[in-house]
């Protein structure tokens, strides 16, 4: 399955975004912690295919990142059940407004416990860039057995 997501990290062991782990893509992911992370370059005729492995970080490492988020950010984690089917707009505004007022005064909102981390360690790259006639260089890098291997596709 494919969607955007916010990329907040990378180093040297993976990639790093957040989510609902009671969302559509937290539940595929717990079937199958296989991923791909796309970027495009449409002006430099670039992009860079990365798949891996994807495993949650650490509750440690959710709970700070929700701590850094802005207010409003919180707030609408706790409020939302994503991807579920809600009835309207109205049933959000409520959760919002219900979650405000309960956690009014309070400095240092909790993280839910369905929300959080997911890293992909990379174990495939595939660097793709544009040519005349569709003769376009495509470059990977496979991880086999801890060794980085190079090699060229085919257009």
């Amino acid at each position: 399955n494919a969607r955007v997501l916010l990329l907040k990290d990378f180093s040297e062991v993976g990639f790093t975004f957040f989510t609902n782990y009671d969302s559509r893509k937290g539940i595929e992911l717990a079937e199958n912690p296989q991923g791909h992370l796309l970027f495009f370059w449409d002006e430099l005729q670039r992009q860079i295919r990365i798949e891996g492995q994807i495993q949650k970080v650490s509750r440690k490492e959710s709970e700070e990142y929700f701590q850094s988020r802005p207010r409003g950010s919180q707030i609408g984690a706790i409020a939302s059940p994503q991807s579920c089917e809600i009835e309207d707009r109205l049933f959000l505004e409520n959760k919002k407004n219900t979650i405000e007022s309960e956690m009014n005064g309070i400095e240092n909102l909790p993280c839910p416990q369905n929300w959080g981390g997911y890293i992909l360690k990379p174990h495939r790259f595939e660097f793709w860039q544009g040519r005349m006639n569709r003769l376009h260089d495509r470059i990977i890098y496979e991880n086999d057995g801890g060794v980085w291997k190079i090699g060229r596709l085919a257009p």
